[in-house]
Formats: structure tokens, sequence, C-alpha cells
């Protein structure tokens, strides 16, 4: 009962063999990198990501298959508009974090229309207008799970899930289907959209693959990670700190009392569909996380490597009352301001390099615990220990920085990404692997659990958070 994974993030393609026992093997991963033309712009190459899917599933296959069924997990929002007949895209896939219709979101504002930017909603629109703008075409919209799904398919599955469609502004906020509205204001055919499924079931076969295994799971990359990390049950939370951060929490079948944006700062979204039935969640966003750490390394040079920053961070008890905001791109829950920017204060001429590196780390550990008490205030569910992945989870110093902020307990997932286990899951549910949510919540088995060791100053790093807002008022005054 093994599954294939594939699991296509914003800078490659990964592919992975999971076991009834949720062991993964056989991983086999193939870079596929953004690019950015202009400034704001994040685009890629859509045929690259196809080629570079079939590779890492076939070669996976090929050591580890066969297997009873695929799962699918993938970066959300980004869009890829492509000919029906020939499958090939008519331009350029648009990352999530491309921001070039921020004037076609403000414009629909005095429509009394409300779209963010990073969503799937306005991009679509421009890939219409640059190749269909008479709407004569027939032309297929998804994202990247719909890319991905049309892949292995060979054309016959055009599909997105429920995680999927809801993070592209194109449904209606219960998630129930398509918004008339939206389309009709946008001039998206119904005709370009893909059918809306279960993100457990199966929807078709991989007959790109060999045995044309069934595809019967697909999650967005959060709820994925939120799966993944045995996150089924309300009040269980997860973290994923990787170039940003996302702190995703399960609420149940309830869907949250707020429409669009929480007072703290949060958004509603579906956990997973299954059987028709959403598990609703929220998910509170920092803009930026190991993009901070980067800074240190490649602009600064106070570190060679990301890794690095564990070992040259513990040379010091502490920051000496030294503080970092990282807002390099704005902030995100519980205070939205895209011109907040980056702040460092309070040092010194003592001020040493170990300092500055722990200050960095301390710093998105306590935007990690502004994320957690945003999605604490908006659910109104008390969240008892947090669970960690990505690529900052590997970092002890950052770890026990989280825990201290927190004032909880970190629980660090036993893989680097849970986004491979989620989707594994999701179709191991449709296939008989698993028989429900809280046999996926009795798997979570922490590599590490890292518990609070002093408290943190969370006074002063407000404080310290205050004075990074507004720094481009022009940029602050945006509201999607």
């Amino acid at each position: 009962m093994s599954i294939l994974v594939v699991d296509v993030g914003t800078s490659g393609v990964r592919a992975a063999i999971v076991h009834p026992d949720a062991a993964v093997s056989h991983v086999h991963h193939r870079q596929v990198l953004p690019s950015s033309p202009l400034p704001g712009f994040v685009e890629f190459d859509a045929e690259q990501m196809a080629a570079a899917i079939l590779d890492v599933a076939r070669t996976a296959l090929a050591e580890g298959g066969p297997v009873e069924a695929v799962g699918i997990a993938n970066q959300r929002a980004s869009t890829i508009v492509w000919d029906r007949a020939t499958g090939v895209p008519v331009g350029p896939g648009i990352g999530w974090q491309d921001l070039r219709t921020v004037g076609t979101c403000l414009a629909l504002q005095a429509q009394g229309i409300r779209l963010q930017p990073n969503s799937s909603a306005t991009k679509v629109l421009a890939l219409l207008e640059m190749a269909d703008p008479d709407r004569s075409r027939d032309l297929c919209f998804g994202t990247v799970d719909s890319w991905t799904a049309w892949t292995l398919s060979g054309g016959s599955a055009h599909v997105t899930d429920a995680t999927n469609s809801g993070m592209t502004e194109l449904v209606h906020g219960n998630g129930s289907g398509w918004n008339d509205e939206i389309l009709d204001a946008l001039r998206v055919p119904r005709t370009v959209l893909p059918t809306i499924v279960d993100s457990t079931g199966v929807v078709g076969e991989a007959s790109a693959l060999p045995g044309s295994p069934p595809i019967a799971g697909i999650l967005g990359d959060q709820q994925a990670s939120l799966v993944g990390q045995g996150c089924t049950r309300p009040g269980l939370a997860k973290a994923t700190f990787g170039t940003g951060g996302m702190l995703d929490a399960c609420v149940g079948y309830q869907r949250p009392r707020f429409s669009a944006r929480g007072e703290a700062g949060t958004f509603p979204i579906v956990g997973w569909r299954r059987a028709g039935r959403d598990a609703w969640g929220v998910e509170a966003i920092m803009l930026s996380a190991g993009t901070a750490v980067e800074w240190l390394r490649d602009d600064l040079g106070l570190i060679a490597t990301a890794a690095e920053s564990d070992q040259v961070a513990a040379g010091c008890e502490d920051t000496g009352d030294v503080w970092f905001v990282p807002a390099l791109l704005g902030l995100g829950a519980p205070v939205w301001d895209f011109g907040a920017r980056g702040t460092l204060i309070g040092m010194t001429g003592g001020t040493n390099r170990a300092q500055v590196v722990r200050a960095v780390l301390e710093g998105v550990a306590h935007r990690g615990a502004d994320l957690l008490e945003a999605a604490e205030a908006d659910t109104g569910l008390s969240i008892p220990s947090l669970r960690v992945d990505g690529g900052m989870s590997a970092n002890a110093t950052f770890l026990q920085a989280l825990a201290d902020a927190c004032g909880r307990p970190v629980e660090v997932s036993p893989v680097l990404e849970a986004t491979t286990l989620g989707a594994a899951f999701m179709a191991g549910l449709a296939i008989g692997t698993w028989s429900d949510e809280d046999e996926l919540a009795d798997t979570w088995s922490p590599r590490q659990v890292v518990e609070p060791g002093r408290s943190a100053d969370r006074p002063r790093w407000l404080e310290a958070r205050e004075r990074s807002l507004a720094t481009v008022p022009e940029l602050s005054s945006l509201q999607f």
C-alpha cells in the first residue's frame, strides 16, 4: 500500500515513496527556480516544471515502485494557463509571490471587489488578457496542483482540490464553488476552470507513469504540512519556517466566523475536504523567515552558510539587548503592513557578530509567537504546543528561541518537509491505508520536543516591532 508523492514547491520538485508506517524513502529532487524579469515579477517555466514532475516521479517509481496511489502537494496560488488541445502553456507561470497585479487589485477595490495580488484571481486575468483578450480560445486555467494532475494524467484530468481553489479567491468564501460575480468581473470563462474535487479520493489515472496508479490525494502545501504533522483535531497547530513562515491551526468542521481576515490578521482556510465535507483552519503568515538568515549570509557576510547561524548564535548567551524585526518584505499577522521594514536596534560599540546573528534568529522566533497568538485570538482556541517543520526546524538555537517566545513546547517534525506526508495521508485515506483523521493524528511522533527554557521579553519585542511599522508610508496604506 505504498504511495508515490509528487511535491511541487517554489524552488523545485520532489518525489518520494511513502510507506504504510509513514516512512519516507526513495526521495528525488529536481531544481526548478523561478525568475524575476522585472521588480515585483515572479515567473516560472511550466513546461520545465512538467518535465521535472515526470522525471522525479518515474525515477522514484523505478527504485521504490510499484505503488497503490499517487498524492500531490504543491505551492499554492501560482497560476498557469495552457491550451487544452496541445497542453502548451500560453505564457509564463506566474508565481504566488508576484505583485504585478497590485494596480488591478486597487482598481477592483473601487468597484467593491477585494482581491489580494498574491492570490490567483488577478494572475489568471493577466494571462488571459495577454493570450486571449477576446476570450475565444479553448484554454485551461490551473494552479500548480491542476498542472501536476494534468501532466501525470496525460491531459485527462483537469481538477483542483478545495484547499487550492480556496486560495484562488475565485470561489465563494464558504468554499461551496466558483463565484460567478468574481468570474464575471474578471471575464474568466467557466470553460477554463478545473473541476473542484475532494482532497482525498480518486480523480483519475497517472497514465504518464508506469502502471498508471490512481491520483488519489491533492493538498496545497501548507495544508499538506498541517495534515502531515497530524494536526487533524481542533486546537492542533503547526508552523512551517522556510523562506517565509506559515502557521496553520485546525479548528474543525465549522468555518471560522470571519469571512476574509480576522481581527488578529489570520485567514480562514479549508484544511482538507473529504466526502464533500470541509475541515477548516486558520492561517497566519509572516513574510520573512529564512530570508532574514539569507540576508545575514548573502548581504552582510556574517555567516558562510544558513546552517552556520546556529553555531555562531550559540556563541553568546543573549543578544545584549539587540533586537531584530524580520520585516524585510513587510509584516503579516497580526499587523499587516506592507510598508514595514526590517529593523535592527539596540546596538552599541560592543555589539558583536554572534549577538547580531542571535538577534535575527530570535526575531524570527518572536514573529512565530506573534502568529501563534494571532491564531489563538482569532479562533478562541488554546494551542498547547506548536509543531514545526521547514528548513529552519533544523536550527537548534532558533527552536529554543521559538519555545521561549511562545512559552510552550515546540515539537519538531520527524521529516524536514511534512508536506510529503500530508499528501500521502490524503491518498492513503482514499485507498484504505489509513481509516480516518483520528488515525492520522495518532501517527504523530516528533523527532524532538523543545521545552521553554527562559522567559522571553515579549513587551520589549513588541516595542521593536512597533518601530518597524510604516517605514514606507505609501505601501503601509495598501490594504487587500
